[in-house]
């Protein structure tokens, strides 16, 4: 039986007040949302009574699809439990994260999201092994700390000194089963970082892992492609995606649409138009004297008065203040206006307007926007331009000025950087700790693409590309993978002389480095963020709205009330100590 199934109970009694049965007192005084045992006859269910038009009578519930074919003649109810007086509960009430348990009772679309989840992993499990050949293995929640690229969370142990801590992710002991000839390996698995939290990430969330051994990332790619289609067609009744989803280059991305992660849906795609524009203009744009300088154009209104006014209160919001007060310089936006002198593009000099009118296709009401950035190569996920592509889309669809884009854009972003220059005015990840002012775009154990990125290693890291593949959908990033180092040599040089890490920090991957040593054949995998792959799917804004028991913006969980403050016994006992205003407190 359906858990959402509704069974009629019948109870009769007299008119006499004296006579009423105990089980029907009982059933009248009994408070709602009460577990109870109900004992009694079970016949078929008669149909619902017709109206005088000839249309059956909705039943009590309004639903009666949801009505069993059965209804059962009360003998005998015993309550469970009770419900105190003191909870409010209905449909409609919204309850706090302090009284999740009852947000998911109450609210249908939270249990209706987590059955979804459900199905989509026995899906996705069941879908691999049967299709591909993967085995899933577990693989330990207790690790040790490796500077991987993100923070980690310890866990203290009562040996003094000694900490276990949580895996950013089963990435190297799913290396050491490759190394072990486990040939394809798949779990859905827990993973720990602590970083920043936003809309789409947690400090625990879960991935479908996956590896394969003597397989190449192109390999990895086609797998992934074929289970998300068949994800899609079994769950959302999609059977139109394309064949092979498009691909990108990290760099085309990024100069295309200022993203690493772009919903090519939206259009507006970015320009350069530097080399056109009047030295006056360019200098009035930012403080960089030689500065790339991009455009791009977005479809606001067919009048440009009504764009005029939309772009005068998003400038007054407070969604435009990370573009104010960009130091690279604030856009130029300007209307294209055919009333205007030079069409609203009066600062960019008659051939600059008329060249800039045609390769945009301007019409009235169009939004111009040019954006200035230092001349350097891309780094990180976005640019400012891009960003403000997507902040205006999105100010345009709430005033419905835009239609809210439709349809599953996928979109496979390539030919990464191997190493991304650490910027020293950020505390936002620690990267791997090494002295040559790299990082690791992604982690460490990432292949260079081809012979001449190898060869560039030592040259010339930065323009070195990875063999790394990120799966984009409408503008969210569902997961990423790559070709694996799997020679040792390889795997100690990118360490010791490329990222130049301390011989300490070289030895917390000595096991790693071990394993590869032991004829490790070439392998390559992935890992699907499977709480975003859920939000996507239901079209929910944020991971939390699909995940039982979320944690908030600070990382608690508010029901639970944790993470808890460490008493003096527990620090005791894991031989620990708090700084207070740069002093030790010891236990």
């Amino acid at each position: 039986m359906s858990l959402s199934s509704i069974v009629q109970i019948v109870s009769t009694t007299t008119k006499d007040v004296d006579s009423i049965s105990l089980p029907h007192q009982l059933l009248r005084d009994l408070e709602e949302h009460t577990p109870v045992v109900v004992e009694g006859t079970v016949k078929g269910r008669q149909a619902p009574k017709t109206s005088n038009d000839g249309k059956r009578q909705p039943v009590a519930s309004g639903k009666p699809n949801l009505v069993t074919a059965v209804e059962i003649k009360l003998e005998s109810l015993r309550p469970l439990n009770t419900f105190p007086q003191d909870l409010m509960a209905s449909e409609d009430k919204v309850f706090p994260p302090e009284q999740r348990h009852l947000q998911i009772r109450l609210d249908k679309s939270i249990r209706d999201a987590l059955r979804y989840r459900s199905k989509a992993a026995r899906f996705i499990r069941d879908y691999l092994a049967d299709q591909h050949g993967f085995e899933e293995f577990e693989t330990p929640m207790l690790f040790k700390s490796t500077p991987e690229g993100a923070r980690e969370f310890l866990v203290p142990t009562r040996n003094p000194g000694m900490a276990y801590a949580l895996p950013q992710s089963p990435q190297q002991y799913k290396q050491i089963l490759m190394a072990s000839g486990v040939p394809r390996y798949m779990q859905i698995a827990k993973c720990f970082r602590d970083e920043d939290l936003r809309a789409d990430r947690q400090p625990e969330f879960t991935q479908v892992d996956l590896e394969m051994a003597f397989a190449s990332g192109e390999d990895v790619m086609r797998t992934i492609e074929d289970t998300v289609k068949a994800l899609w067609s079994a769950l959302l009744d999609v059977k139109d995606l394309p064949e092979q989803f498009s691909r990108l280059t990290y760099e085309d991305a990024m100069s295309k649409y200022g993203s690493d992660k772009p919903d090519v849906r939206l259009g507006a795609e970015i320009r350069r138009i530097d080399y056109m524009l009047p030295q006056d203009l360019i200098m009035k744009l930012g403080p960089h004297t030689d500065p790339y300088v991009e455009v791009l154009k977005m479809s606001i209104s067919e009048d440009a008065n009504e764009t005029r006014k939309f772009v005068t209160a998003f400038m007054d919001s407070p969604e435009a203040q990370p573009f104010i007060q960009n130091p690279d310089g604030q856009p130029g936006i300007f209307p294209f206006d055919s009333r205007k002198p030079l069409q609203g593009l009066q600062p960019f000099g008659f051939e600059a307007a008329e060249q800039v009118e045609e390769i945009l296709s301007l019409e009235d009401g169009d939004l111009v926007i040019l954006q200035a950035r230092k001349r350097a190569p891309f780094s990180g996920g976005s640019t400012p331009l891009g960003n403000l592509r997507l902040a205006l889309h999105k100010a345009a669809v709430k005033q419905n000025l835009l239609p809210k884009p439709s349809g599953f854009a996928f979109l496979w972003i390539t030919d990464f950087p191997l190493f991304t220059p650490t910027d020293p005015n950020t505390d936002a990840e620690p990267g791997q700790g090494g002295s040559a002012g790299l990082t690791s775009t992604h982690h460490p154990f990432t292949a260079p693409k081809t012979p001449n990125d190898i060869e560039m290693l030592l040259t010339n890291p930065l323009q070195a590309k990875a063999d790394h593949y990120d799966l984009v959908l409408n503008g969210t990033e569902l997961g990423g993978g790559s070709r694996r180092i799997h020679n040792a040599a390889m795997q100690d040089l990118v360490m010791r002389e490329v990222l130049r890490m301390s011989e300490a920090r070289i030895q917390d991957f000595a096991h790693l480095i071990e394993v590869l040593r032991a004829g490790c054949p070439p392998h390559a995998g992935f890992a699907l963020g499977f709480d975003r792959l859920i939000a996507v799917m239901l079209g929910r804004e944020s991971v939390r709205e699909v995940i039982a028991f979320p944690k908030s913006g600070k990382g608690e969980d508010l029901l639970v009330r944790s993470p808890s403050r460490l008493t003096e016994e527990q620090l005791g006992t894991y031989h620990l100590c708090l700084k207070q205003g740069g002093k030790e407190t010891t236990s």
